[in-house]
């Protein structure tokens, strides 16, 4: 199974694919979606949702799984809506299912600590998937974890090799 872990932000959305076989996880691709920061609102939601549309088009996921937004300053979960928003209606359109998650919930499922820190994040997917050094893109690192929370409530357990090699 192939899961697309999206990180959605209105100036920047990371993305990550995960293969998932069994007890095994790969990082097939990850990285960034950055619209031209000083464009209209409008026009950054649609290089989201076309950046999103072509990742799809090229990995073929199984499934989609996308980090929700917790309620904070107003603005910005607005932001991070609309960018959310965008990434699900590419998802909607393609035809794959989309399953939403918490950030809490996510750190839970990929640290065992529902509030590590970006660091732990990135480190715990480096282990998970193998990685030769953690994803240099926070926002990448995330949708990457948000792929893996996914795999793991869906119910394939953690390898304890790679729970080992994060200590």
């Amino acid at each position: 199974m192939t899961v697309l872990g999206i990180d959605p932000g209105l100036t920047v959305t990371g993305y990550g694919l995960v293969l998932a076989e069994g007890n095994a996880y790969r990082a097939t691709d990850f990285g960034c979606i950055v619209p031209p920061p000083k464009a209209p609102q409008a026009e950054r939601l649609l290089r989201i949702y076309e950046g999103v549309s072509e990742v799809i088009a090229r990995a073929r996921p199984d499934e989609v799984a996308v980090e929700d937004f917790i309620l904070g300053h107003i603005r910005a979960a607005v932001a991070v809506g609309e960018a959310r928003a965008a990434a699900v209606l590419a998802s909607a359109q393609a035809g794959i299912p989309v399953a939403f998650y918490k950030p809490l919930e996510v750190k839970q499922f990929v640290t065992s600590y529902g509030r590590g820190s970006k660091e732990q994040v990135a480190m715990m997917v480096q282990a998970l998937l193998g990685l030769p050094e953690p994803p240099r893109q926070p926002d990448a690192a995330d949708a990457l974890a948000v792929a893996l929370c996914h795999c793991l409530k869906r119910g394939s357990p953690v390898p304890e090799t790679a729970t080992a090699r994060a200590r």
